[in-house]
């Protein structure tokens, strides 16, 4: 059974920086398109980042644009959202989310595109 697991999230000072993982186990996420999404409290889910199933895309939502990094290592399974340059607005939970193949019409952003989902981890951005 293809399942992702989140891990990294935790408790940074502003000005920080975390690095979130997404492991996949009981399938090869190759072939998968990984969304991150982040849900603060009282808000709706919204897209981070994307990284198509090759690598070759690569898209980030411009609240993160230059200081969050999307990668994957295919070798270890993994997908990592790098996080710098923290701001007490990026305090959210953090899922990672699979699609096969890859989104359609451009609209990575789109929860609905995804069809596996992890159970997300905390991160509190906080002095």
């Amino acid at each position: 059974q293809f399942q992702l697991v989140e891990s990294g999230g935790g408790l940074v000072q502003p000005g920080g920086s975390l690095r979130l993982s997404c492991a996949a186990s009981g399938s090869n996420m190759d072939y998968y398109a990984i969304g991150w999404f982040r849900q603060a409290p009282g808000k709706e889910r919204e897209g981070v980042s994307y990284i198509s199933s090759s690598g070759g895309t690569i898209n980030y939502a411009d609240s993160v644009k230059g200081r969050f990094t999307i990668s994957r290592d295919k070798a270890k399974n993994m997908v990592y959202l790098q996080m710098s340059s923290l701001k007490p607005e990026d305090t959210a939970i953090y899922s990672c989310a699979a699609r096969w193949s890859g989104v359609v019409g451009g609209r990575w952003y789109d929860s609905d595109q995804y069809n596996l989902w992890g159970q997300g981890t905390q991160v509190t951005v906080s002095a």
